[in-house]
This record gives C-alpha cells, structure tokens and sequence, in this order.
C-alpha cells in the first residue's frame, strides 16, 4: 500500500495564496437546521492551519443527492455554522463556478474564508467532467483534499482538481491514511476484525482482504445470519441472504484454511417482527417464528474476552439495531470491549461511527474514521482515486 501522499506542508508557505479546500460537509439537516456537525469540526484543524497561515480559502463540498437545485440541499446553513464554530466570518457564494465567481475570489480580503454552493447542483460533478474540474482549479493557486469520506469517488472535485492545481491531502485525510494504513501495512498481532451490518454482499471484498490480514474475525449484524445458515443453523426469520449462502460457505472455508479464528454469535436478541415496539427475548437456538436483531449477552462475554487479548482491532458495523434501545445492548457491549481492550483500535466510520458516539466512547479509541465506504475500500483496495489523485501533483 502506498502511503506516500503529498500533504500540506509539501505547498510550502501559502501566505497570500488562494487555497481551493475540498471538504466533506454532507451533513444531516431537518430543514435548515444541523443535526449533527461531526464532519464540520473534523475539518476545523485544516480549516484554521490554512486561515492561520494567511491563505484565503475557497471551501467547496456536496450535500445529499439533489435534483436540481433545491433549496434544501444549499450549503448556506453550513456556512452558517462553520462561520459560528470558527468565529470568523464566512462569506457564501450561490454559485460554484465561471467567470463571475472567479471576479468574486479574486475581490475578497487576502486571509477571507469563502465557501461557494453545493457541487452536487452541478451533474458535471459526479459525472467526473473533465471542463468542471478545469473551472473548479480556476478559483485557486493550490488544491488541498480533506474530504476522506469521498475519496473512494472519481469526481470531478476529487480525481479532476489536481490534475491542474499543486495539491496535497489535508490533516484529516492524513490521519485516516495514517491510521488504516496502520492496519494494513504493520498491525500488531493478534489483530481482530469485528463487521457488522446487513449484508454479506456488501463485504464480500473486505472480508476476503482481512483474511489476508487478521487473526480473529467477528460477524455480527444481520449478516452473521448467512453465515450461520450457510453452516446449516436454523435461523428463524432472521434476514439471510439466500442467493449468498455457496458464497458464505466458501468464506468460511478460506478463513478456515489460512487460520483465521471465526467468531459467530451464539446468543440472539430476538423478536417477532422487524419493529422497535416489538418485545425482545434472549434465546440460543432462533425459533421459526423470530428473528435475530442483536447479538446476545454469551456473544458479547465471548467475543469481549478474545478481543481484550488482541493487539490491534478494527470495527465497521453494528451487531444489532442499536437504534432501538432493546435491541443495542450487543453494539454496545463491543464498544465498550474496543474501548477496554488496550489495543490500537480503529472504527471503520459509517454506523460504527455513530454508535460509539452514541455510547459516549468516541474518545476511548486510537482513531474513528469519517468514512464508512472509503475505509472499507482503503481496507480491501489498499489505495483510493482520491490519493491517486494528489501523488499525480506531488
């Protein structure tokens, strides 16, 4: 794996230069209002190293999926509340390029922070237009990437900009390649992979590479159910990937055959229908009239006291639907275990991220990527578009 990106420092002395800050600020909003800024202030420390040098900084992202441009996908209220988190004020721009958005860069004070309107608005953008990121290079000197979430994407903002501008990876894409590259490259053993969520088709590639890699491997989540199908388990009504069942069982012959340790649950928190007002019950073997929505209280003992002796741990995916207040005893239970267990622990983003957030125990582990898809393609690839992007500009 080549972690050899070019990062900030590598530019050089940026006073008086215009940095064009690719981000990822795709942030959840109940109409105009923010539910959770975590990948603001994941961007701060590169936002405030720029402005703090003197650099003016034209901040660009995405935000949802538009059709057009509607209103509710403006990043004006994300404006709004980076200008408040860094208490320095951030001038918004309603578009994104051509000529009169270049006359405004251009216009603004030396050290100003500007931020011009959502990328998606622009269907050149996830079409990886070639002319979108030539104008997008227009409104700056250097290109700095700080948008790990998105770096899995060949976008035009992404894989285009710094086919025209000196470039380099931001402090937050620095730690995530740092941090997985840790996995990856030289991870103390016993290295254990806990993965979680609803389907197997899902991880396939990954869970095929961490068998290169790890010694322990946990499945929970609804996808722990074709693995236990696939070994003929009765599994009730729990969801099982039918058409998944040769594949599972071909995993688990090649984890058998390389020596790595799998670990299925062997308790369930189980309900009679997908509901959050259904009833729990614990049970070992699944009835056919339940379903499995959590790992059990055996599952997480077991699996606790395994990873408390490994080196290194990595984790992407709940163990249940930890949503639901009945059913998130199971995710919470390896959160605390990663938290716990002395290792170097890394969580692979996405609903990972947001239960250990949930749990309070975000700060209780090495590293909590802001990724989801692009950690688990780092994981399985051992390499990005976007970080093959910035080492063309190196």
């Amino acid at each position: 794996m080549r972690l050899d990106v070019p990062v900030i420092s590598d530019l050089g002395d940026l006073a008086g230069k215009t940095v064009v800050l690719r981000v990822d600020f795709n942030v959840p909003l109940k109409g105009a209002e923010i539910s959770d800024d975590t990948r603001i202030r994941g961007a701060l420390p590169t936002i405030k190293r720029l402005h703090e040098g003197g650099a003016k900084l034209v901040i660009m992202s995405h935000l949802g999926r538009p059709k057009g441009r509607t209103p509710e996908a403006s990043l004006l209220p994300v404006a709004e509340r980076l200008a408040t988190l860094l208490e320095t004020e951030v001038v918004f721009n309603h578009d994104t390029v051509g000529d009169e958005v270049v006359a405004w860069v251009k216009e603004q004070a030396p050290n100003a922070v500007l931020m011009v309107e959502n990328l998606r608005y622009d269907p050149r953008e996830q079409g990886s237009d070639a002319e979108f990121a030539r104008q997008l290079s227009e409104l700056g000197d250097v290109f700095v990437n700080d948008a790990f979430g998105c770096m899995h994407r060949p976008d035009a903002s992404i894989a285009g900009i710094p086919n025209h501008l000196p470039s380099a990876a931001g402090l937050l894409v620095q730690a995530e390649v740092e941090a997985l590259g840790t996995l990856i490259t030289r991870p103390e053993r016993p290295f254990g992979a806990i993965l979680g969520g609803a389907k197997v088709s899902d991880k396939i590639g990954v869970i095929e590479a961490l068998a290169k890699k790890v010694d322990h491997l946990f499945i929970g989540g609804a996808m722990a159910y074709t693995f236990l199908a696939a070994q003929g388990v009765a599994v009730g009504k729990s969801r099982v990937e039918a058409d998944k069942l040769d594949l599972a069982r071909k995993l688990i012959a090649d984890l058998a055959e390389k020596g790595v340790a799998l670990h299925l649950p062997v308790d369930h928190v189980v309900a009679s229908e997908f509901a959050e007002t259904s009833a729990p019950s614990l049970v070992t073997e699944i009835p056919a009239d339940k379903m499995g929505l959590d790992i059990g209280p055996a599952t997480v003992r077991a699996w606790s006291e395994t990873m408390s002796k490994c080196k290194t741990l990595f984790w992407n995916g709940p163990a249940g639907v930890f949503e639901w207040d009945a059913f998130a005893g199971g995710t919470r239970g390896i959160a605390e275990a990663l938290a716990a267990s002395g290792a170097f622990t890394v969580v692979g983003g996405g609903d990972s991220a947001a239960a250990i957030a949930k749990f309070g125990l975000a700060d209780k582990v090495n590293h909590v990527s802001t990724g989801g898809g692009a950690s688990l393609e780092l994981m399985e690839q051992g390499d990005l578009v976007g970080l093959q992007a910035l080492r063309k500009k190196s």
